[in-house]
């Protein structure tokens, strides 16, 4: 295993410490691992809590500031951050408007934050939950009960985000984060493993010659194995899936993201394929991003978001964004 680290056991604190270095207008809590807003929650604005496993950024620490996420919470690599963090993240950001917890649905995450919600609560702050369950490749897998949450988690926590910077209340902020998230499909593909660094080695193996359709973004396993193909073909794989599961047929965000491993310049090949698939069957691609926004450590390989989007969402995607953290780009 060759990578840029002090010791397995230290990556994530290390890194905090980078970000905490890089970027002096958010606030690092160290000791509970949550990454800040620099400035306090206003009065009377909602509050926007995630995160998740580490090895997936930017996400979710990369999208805290002005117009996205109050906080995130680190948890380490690939695991579910604590109740304790995410208490701690509520505690610091609630003004009195309450709090959206933001949940991709894996099976820890989903655990720890139902029950930092309840502690939330018993101290007199009003939480909701938003669970994101948007990949079609698999119904339940190693990690999960019902479809894993991916890429629709970026684009919910633009817009979401936006509405709340706007002074919308917690409920107006629930209906339209539950409204993103059952608009929106994803579907995966990996032409490598990742290696997790307290493993040392990579967690699955996969044939120079073969590919992994439909993996998690934390290597599991997918719908199948595939002999390896070009864009042209696998762009299909990932569309041909989303539009089965979804009538996609409108104005919608979409989101191609690497996965930690692959050029800019390949995530670009995919698209010009992966565009005229989707323009073919009546999406009319009104916002995209192309890049990496939600990966798995060093994995190569891409995964498609497809949100059907209203002119409300669209004009919430154009609003302003401060994001001092990682990466944001509209």
């Amino acid at each position: 295993m060759k990578k840029l680290i002090n010791a397995p056991a230290d990556v994530l604190a290390d890194a905090l410490r980078g970000i905490q270095a890089a970027h002096p207008d958010v606030r690092v809590d160290t000791e509970n691992r949550v990454i800040l807003r620099g400035e306090p929650t206003r009065a009377g604005k909602v509050a926007l809590v995630s995160g998740g496993g580490s090895g997936h950024e930017p996400m979710h620490g990369g999208f805290v500031g002005r117009g996205m996420l109050d906080a995130a919470c680190a948890g380490e690599v690939f695991t579910s951050p604590t109740p304790d963090q995410m208490l701690a993240a509520d505690q610091a950001v609630d003004s009195g408007a309450g709090v959206l917890h933001i949940v991709k649905n894996y099976t820890g995450d989903v655990l720890n934050f139902e029950m930092a919600a309840e502690l939330a609560q018993g101290e007199g702050i009003r939480v909701e939950t938003v669970v994101v369950a948007d990949d079609v490749a698999v119904q339940d897998s190693t990690w999960t009960a019902g479809r894993r949450g991916t890429g629709t988690t970026v684009i919910l926590e633009k817009i979401v985000g936006a509405l709340a910077e706007e002074g919308a209340d917690l409920d107006a902020v629930l209906a339209l984060a539950e409204k993103v998230s059952g608009n929106g499909r994803s579907m995966g593909v990996a032409l490598t493993s990742c290696t997790v660094p307290s493993a040392g080695k990579p967690t699955f193996e996969l044939p120079e010659d073969e590919m992994e359709v439909g993996v998690g973004i934390h290597g599991e396993p997918g719908r199948e194995r595939r002999p390896l193909a070009g864009a042209k073909e696998i762009a299909s794989m990932l569309v041909d899936p989303i539009l089965a599961d979804m009538d996609a047929a409108g104005p919608a965000i979409v989101l191609l993201s690497g996965l930690g491993g692959t050029p800019l310049i390949e995530l670009y090949v995919m698209w010009a394929e992966i565009a005229p698939l989707l323009e073919a069957a009546g999406v009319s691609v009104e916002r995209v991003l192309v890049g990496d926004y939600i990966t798995s450590l060093d994995m190569a390989g891409c995964s498609l978001t497809v949100v059907k989007a209203d002119e409300e969402m669209l004009r919430l995607w154009d609003a302003p964004v401060v994001t001092p953290g990682l990466r944001w780009g509209a």
